[in-house]
């Protein structure tokens, strides 16, 4: 058969998928309403599990590679969450009246603005740096305020808000530093009080596997509806102690992002091409680049204010240092045996992870590689 002909052919198949695909769409957006009637959480790990085992082995026995389906299923999943979000989420609790969120012009502020309208809160608010002179109007017989601001305002906001709370009222923040926040919302509120931090940016199109940390502050049994109603939402709550994440985010935020600026900037200055290095690059190499290039396409001062918003980021900072340097002298000194020492090591502290974060990473690589031109 000729090639044109042949190529018609998968042209056709493609279309097929692509009307089939639709279907499917159409019959998530079903089960998005029958969720939402009931209150079921968008995310379902046992079923999305025991589905795509299900589909992986029936591929097998027809010869197309599991890993293929997986990957398609996945990405399909991943479209259907953000479907399922078009037809709203269940009320938790439909005695909440009134929400008012503190920079809710914000992006995050947005999308939480966003997510409790779609669960049925008809009355979510906005208290913005111009809205002070009405923050009396703006916050009488709120319910929730939940403080969505910039790190470097947080506790200037909260203790802003004091004259204007009510012991009925529950007060929230979503600042990715939990301990300060926390103890100044325990002082100026005697009310309800809890400590939230979505680990996700405010570009999230639906909140399926991601995860939403929680410090409990005061009276949890008040705010135990919003918690439920996250978790409708998809989301996981991790909850911790408010000084033990502090000391997380060290690691998983300000050290990284610091990193990543600290490579970021050393590239800048080097006299290299940035084209010919994406032209040239490895999967993972062009996958390093695209973490590093997404840093800074964001705003500068978020990541300032997270990397200096406590003495511990720097001090874990000047410690990457130490061993940045006590590494290089590995090559420097020429001491092979030493750095594979020191890589076994690190193997070993890494333990089964290595070959978990080996495997997924594969993904990601070619994902990384489908992207090049």
């Amino acid at each position: 058969m000729p090639l044109n002909s042949l190529r018609e052919k998968i042209d056709q198949v493609d279309r097929e998928l692509i009307a089939l695909l639709s279907e499917r769409l159409k019959l998530v957006a079903e089960v998005g309403k029958v969720k939402s009637e009931h209150g079921i959480p968008v995310y379902a790990p046992e079923r999305e599990k025991a589905m795509i085992e299900a589909r992986r082995t029936e591929a097998q026995t027809q010869g197309v590679p599991a890993d293929l389906i997986e990957d398609v299923l996945r990405r399909v999943v991943r479209e259907s969450y953000t479907n399922e979000n078009k037809h709203g989420f269940k009320q938790v609790n439909p005695n909440i009246q009134k929400i008012v969120i503190v920079g809710g012009l914000g992006k995050l502020g947005r999308l939480f603005n966003r997510f409790l309208s779609l669960s049925g809160y008809q009355q979510v608010v906005s208290l913005d740096q111009n809205d002070w002179a009405q923050a009396d109007t703006i916050l009488a017989d709120a319910d929730l305020v939940l403080v969505c601001v910039p790190i470097n305002k947080t506790l200037e906001t909260i203790e802003r808000l004091q004259p204007f709370l009510t012991e009925k009222m529950i007060l929230a923040d979503l600042t990715s530093v939990k301990a300060q926040p926390l103890q100044k919302m325990l002082e100026v509120h005697q009310g309800a009080v809890v400590g939230l931090h979505p680990m996700f940016g405010p570009d999230t199109p639906s909140l399926a596997k991601q995860v939403v940390v929680c410090c409990h502050g005061r009276e949890a049994e008040k705010y135990a509806w919003l918690l439920e109603q996250i978790k409708i939402w998809g989301a996981k709550i991790e909850e911790i102690e408010a000084q033990e994440h502090d000391h997380a985010m060290t690691y998983i935020q300000a050290l990284r992002h610091f990193s990543t600026f600290m490579f970021g900037l050393h590239l800048s200055e080097q006299p290299i091409k940035l084209e010919q290095l994406l032209a040239l690059s490895s999967p993972i190499y062009r996958l390093e680049l695209a973490i590093i290039g997404r840093l800074f396409a964001q705003d500068g001062a978020l990541y300032a204010d997270i990397i200096s918003d406590k003495p511990e980021n720097l001090t874990t900072i000047q410690s990457l240092k130490a061993t940045f340097e006590q590494s290089l002298k590995f090559f420097e000194e020429k001491d092979k045996a030493g750095f594979i020492q020191a890589f076994e090591k690190v193997h070993h502290w890494f333990g089964d992870y290595s070959e978990q974060f080996l495997k997924e990473s594969q993904v990601l690589l070619q994902q990384a590689n489908d992207y090049r031109k």
